[in-house]
This record gives structure tokens, sequence and C-alpha cells, in this order.
């Protein structure tokens, strides 16, 4: 291919000879002796030669001199589609390609020319309002400033709190759709209407009771009302509304998940940054403004510390001896150890404030006492919470890991332990609730409000009462012994993101029995960009080593993964008493009141159908149903695999393409060096 397109090159440049500075006999000589000695086509040879493929060259050689005179038919390359500026290739090639795409578009037909035409006008309106809609983003110049500031890593924090603002708002949507609106409008008048009592106090607000317990907020509110159809109702309404949160927010999340961790595979793994390209090739020169400079500057002083950071650890650890090797592994053993250990102190720690918030003797006391009572439990995991990560991270430390790795590996005990001490909370407050109460799903519904308010007021509260008092001591007092005790503030980037996958597994889980959640979460959320902003931009120093934030995103959108299957084992858990118990645990409010269940409501539904419509759905929920499910998703993953070892095998050849183009330029180099020499000797 590269012959043939050098043949056409000769011939269409052939009228510009009088301009171009390479004589004929040059051209020819770079054409036949250079071309030859380049180590690509040296190393093709041999390989020809095996497979018999000299005769073929050479008769295609004198086809393409006996066609020289027509232009080709054959399929176009894609670089013919290309702006010229975005070619990579010399002043003179891309006058070549600017003529044969003349030739081209004389030679075809009107239809052809306007096709082309307008495809290249849809093209350029795509870019012109993708750059559009990309200056309506978010917070997209403070992101860009935070990443010159203090490196991807940070930015990628900030990245995964929008997508989670993205999120919530498709849930909002979804929810105000299917559950808050129908219940509202087809709501009857026999139900009692919303309003003030005397009982009602403030506190009903960071508890969840009182008016708050009686408003749309929770379970209880969304009755069946006067939409009592078969199939159309407001209780399959309120499970198609939860179910498609849930359904969604999956396929989003292993989305985003798969495509991140295809980057990482891609570049994370198997690529090694060129850093001359990074110094030389780098800077972008079309920045006028001094602050977008200085920002400019910082990326690209944080990917060379980044770079250097991860050559230094791979040299230092293939230089370990076996003995070092052997008392590493120890040590990693003892450290894991000792994190269990922490892990199952902390689950007790967790029971042990549950049983005490769920008493009832708590109920007699002062408000006071009475609202950290009911406090308790979120106290206690916000606690854990807190302090065990940054004991993992010290832990993390003496595991001589790189940094990217100590981060990711803190980041895994951390979310096993908030993921596990939320399941284990749950666990008892299902296993405790009285069955003889009034509304269990209110009462679940609040313990998951709270501890949305509590995450969300404890995120405030530790900017503006710890980290900026102890800022301000540090600038106004800076040779104090609290100011050197205290040290700088970094954004330690594993915990923040705990935070965030926390009060949105909490979301998740608590959807169902408290449906304005998510409202409550895009508050929550948009307010604490703001704090953590200022947090960031006021507080906070960048952080001296820097890890690579490609593989930490892959990571958080995993830990949502986890999450979210969380929420559906909790739906789970919770609903399965209801099938086995034949209504001894059906609920006495909200849409499955009077011993309804959802599975008595959704097979209600299912023989209202025509008799063929419920054989295919007995038959999609039966056995019978697996084999064929479980041949076509074998037959659908092999596929995949097959498409996957293709581009392997693609992705290798191109990568010896690449080593060999570098092998080409440097061999032209040294000729045209020798060139050179040897002018200045004949002068």
């Amino acid at each position: 291919m590269e012959a043939h397109e050098s043949v056409d090159f000769k011939r269409l440049m052939s009228e510009e000879s009088t301009v171009s500075t390479l004589s004929s006999d040059s051209c020819e000589y770079y054409q036949t002796e250079i071309f030859d000695l380049l180590p690509s086509i040296q190393a093709s040879r041999p390989e020809q030669n095996r497979h018999g493929f000299s005769e073929e060259t050479n008769q295609g050689g004198r086809e393409a001199g006996e066609k020289s005179g027509q232009l080709s038919r054959g399929p176009r390359d894609k670089t013919s589609m290309q702006p010229l500026r975005n070619l990579p290739m010399c002043i003179q090639g891309k006058r070549g390609a600017k003529e044969r795409r003349k030739l081209e578009i004389n030679d075809i037909n009107f239809w052809e020319s306007w096709r082309k035409t307008q495809s290249t006008n849809r093209k350029r309106v795509r870019e012109q309002i993708k750059e559009a809609l990309s200056g309506l983003v978010p917070w997209r110049q403070t992101l860009r400033t935070i990443e010159g500031k203090f490196g991807v890593g940070v930015k990628s924090y900030f990245v995964f709190l929008r997508y989670l603002i993205y999120l919530n708002l498709l849930h909002c949507v979804l929810i105000g759709g299917f559950i808050v609106g129908p219940s509202i409008f087809y709501r009857t008048d026999k139900y009692e209407p919303l309003m003030f009592n005397e009982s009602d106090s403030a506190l009903d607000f960071f508890l969840g009771t009182g008016y708050v317990n009686r408003s749309l907020v929770f379970y209880g509110f969304y009755t069946r009302g006067s939409l009592d159809l078969k199939c159309l109702n407001t209780p399959l309404l309120y499970l198609a509304g939860i179910f498609s949160v849930i359904f969604l927010s999956l396929i989003l999340v292993v989305r985003r998940t798969t495509v991140g961790y295809k980057h990482t595979w891609m570049l994370g793994k198997r690529y090694s940054m060129n850093v001359s390209y990074k110094i030389f090739c780098g800077w972008d020169f079309t920045i006028q403004d001094p602050t977008a400079a200085a920002l400019k500057h910082g990326f690209i002083r944080n990917d060379l510390k980044l770079f250097l950071e991860e050559q230094s650890f791979s040299l230092r650890a293939a230089q370990r001896t076996l003995g070092e090797k052997v008392r590493l592994y120890l040590l990693r053993i003892v450290l894991n150890l000792i994190t269990l250990s922490l892990l199952g102190g902390a689950f007790y720690l967790i029971y042990f404030a549950t049983q005490t918030s769920l008493k009832k003797e708590n109920s007699g006391h002062h408000w006071l006492v009475s609202l950290l009572l009911q406090y308790f439990p979120p106290i206690t995991i916000t606690f854990v919470n807190l302090v065990l990560p940054h004991i993992f991270r010290k832990i993390s430390s003496f595991e001589d890991y790189s940094f990217t790795m100590q981060v990711n590996a803190t980041l895994l005990r951390s979310i096993f332990l908030k993921l596990a001490s939320l399941g284990i909370y749950l666990f008892f407050v299902f296993t405790t609730t009285e069955q003889d109460a009034k509304c269990k799903e209110n009462q679940f519904g609040r313990e998951m409000y709270k501890l949305s308010i509590f995450n969300f007021l404890a995120t405030f509260f530790s900017v503006f009462f710890f980290n900026y008092p102890r800022k301000l001591v540090q600038e106004t007092y800076p040779r104090s012994s609290l100011a050197r005790i205290s040290g700088k503030q970094r954004f330690l980037i594993p915990f923040n993101v705990l935070d965030l996958v926390y009060s949105q597994t909490v979301s998740w889980v608590g959807v169902y029995y408290c449906p304005l959640l998510p409202v409550i979460g895009i508050v929550s959320l948009v307010v604490t960009f703001y704090v953590k902003k200022f947090n960031v931009m006021r507080c906070c120093v960048p952080e001296q080593r820097m890890f690579r934030g490609s593989s930490s995103s892959v990571l958080f959108h995993f830990m949502l993964l986890l999450g979210l299957f969380m929420c559906a084992a909790t739906l789970g858990f919770n609903h399965y008493p209801l099938q086995s118990t034949e209504g001894r645990n059906a609920s006495s409010c909200g849409p499955f009141r009077n011993e309804q269940t959802m599975f008595t409501v959704t097979g209600g539904c299912v023989k209202s159908l025509p008799s063929p419509a419920q054989t295919a759905i007995r038959y999609l929920t039966s056995e019978a149903f697996a084999l064929p499910l479980i041949l076509a998703e074998i037959i659908f993953l092999t596929s995949y695999v097959s498409r996957r070892r293709a581009n392997q095998r693609a992705i290798e050849r191109l990568k010896d393409m690449l080593v060999m183009s570098s092998s080409d330029k440097r061999f032209l180099v040294k000729q045209h060096a020798t060139m050179l020499r040897q002018r200045n000797k004949h002068h």
C-alpha cells in the first residue's frame, strides 16, 4: 500500500516539479535505494519470501505501472475524508493529497459530488454543535482549574460527583413520572389532608417523624387512589418507577465501568508515555491567557511527576531479592489480619449502637437526648467510617505498593467497611423492627432518611468547623506547635470518594421506602460540590505524589456497582418473607395495604391478560426458558471473545508498525546527517 501511494504521489506531483526543490532523479533515488534500505522493508522481506508472495508483488507492480494513467476506482482511504490539517505529512504531501482530491471530485458525477459535500457540511455542523454543547457542561472551567492545580486525581473526584448529580436527576424524573405524579393526581378525598399538627416540631425534619412522616417523602403517603385498573394502578406504577430507577442505574453504571476499564486496559497497562513527546509536543500554542498557560503548565508537570513516580517504583520493585519478597509477603499477611480485626470490632460497635437506639425505653428522655439516641447508629457508622480509613491508609503505606496501588487498596478496604457496616445496620433494623408496627416501611425509610441527612451534615461541618479553622491557624500562627502538629491539609481522594459512594448507596437502598431520597441527594450533592471546591481551593495543598486517575475512576464506578447490588439484595431480602408467610408480614400502609403484596398485584395483572400473553409470561419465568437463554449467552460471549482476540492481534500488529515507523525515522535522520556531512566536505 505504501509503494502504490508513493507511485501516485510521483505522478500527481510531476507537474509541480519546477516548484519542488527535489529533482526527478532524487525522487527516484529515494523511492528505490533508500526505500529498499528502510528497516521496515528489510524486516518484511523475509516474511514475504517465506509465504511466497514475491511473484504476486511483482505482478501487482506491473499492473500498477500499466494503470498509472488512470485514477484508482477502488475503496477510498480513510485519510481522504480527513481535513488536510489533521494528516500526518509534510506540506508537499498535503499538496499532493489536495490535488488527488480535486481529481476525485472532477471524476465523479453530480450526485456523488453533492453527497460528499453534504457529508462534509454535516460533519462540520456536528463539530460546531459539539463544541457549543461542551461549553454548557456545568463546572467545566472549575474542573480545569482543579486539574491544573491538583492533578487529574482530584479532578476525577469532582467528575464523579457531577456524574452522580446527573444520575439522581434521572431518578427524580422517573419517580416524578411513575410515583409522585399519579399518586397526587389520583389521590381520593377519603385520606386525611396533609397539614401541620400541634405535635409537629422542627425536629421532625431531622428525625423524619410527624409532618415529614405523613408527607410524600415516605412510603406511607402513596395509596392506591382512584386509578384502580388491573394492569394500570398505583401499586404497579410504584413498582415500575422503582425498578426503572434500579435497571437504568445498572445500565449506566455498567456502561461507565466497562468503557473506563477498556480505556484503562489500553492506556494504563499497555501504554508507555513518551516523555520527549510530553515535553516538546505537549504544549498548546493557541493559549493566550496567562491563567490558562499556568493551568497547562500544571497539567504537564503533574503528568511528569506521575510518570517518574511509577518508573521509580518499578525500578525499586525489580531490584528486590528473594528474601525481601518473602519478608514483604509475610508483612502483608500480618497487616491484613490486623485489618480484619479492626473490621470485626467496627461491626460489633454498630450492632451495639443499633440495639441501643431501637430500645423502647428511649422515648421518655429529654428531646436532645432522644435526638442523640435516634442518631446514635448514624453517628457510630460515621465515626467508624471516618477513623478506620485513615488507619487503612497508614497500613497500606507499610505494604510497599505504588502510590496508585495504595490508593486503590485503601479504597477497596474502606468500601468494604462502608458497605458491610451499612449492610449489618440494615440487617439489624430488619430483624429488630416490631411486627405489629403501624407502618414498618416508613420506619425503615426514616432510618435511611437519617443516614442521608447526617452524612450531609457531617460533610458540611467537617469542612467549616474543622478544616477551615485548621487552615486559619496555620496561616495566622505558622510557627505554633498546633500548626506543626496538624500539618498541611491534602485532599484525600479515597475517603471523599467513599463518602459519595456511601451516600448514593443509601439513596438506592432507601428509594423504595423513601421515594424522595434522590431529590434530597441532588440538593446535598450540589452543596457538597461547592463545599468540597472551597475545601480544595482554600484549605488544601497539592499532593506531592500523584496517581493515575483512569484506573481509580474505574474503581469508583465498580464500587457504585457494588452499592447497586446491595440495593437489589436489600429489596429481595425485605420482600421474600412477604411471599413465604402468606401475608403475615404484609404492609399496613402505602400502595400495598390490605393484605396486598407486589406478588399478588403483579399476579392479578398477569391473570387479566389474554391467554397467549399469559402463556408467554409463564414460559419466560419457567425453568424451560433457562436453557435457550444460557445458549444465547454462550453464543453472545463467544462472539465477543473472538472479537477481542481479533482486536488484540490487530493492536499487536499496529504496535509493531509503530515500532518499525520509529526505526524508519531514525534511519532517515542518519541518512540525512550523512548527506549533510558529505555536502559540507565537497564545499
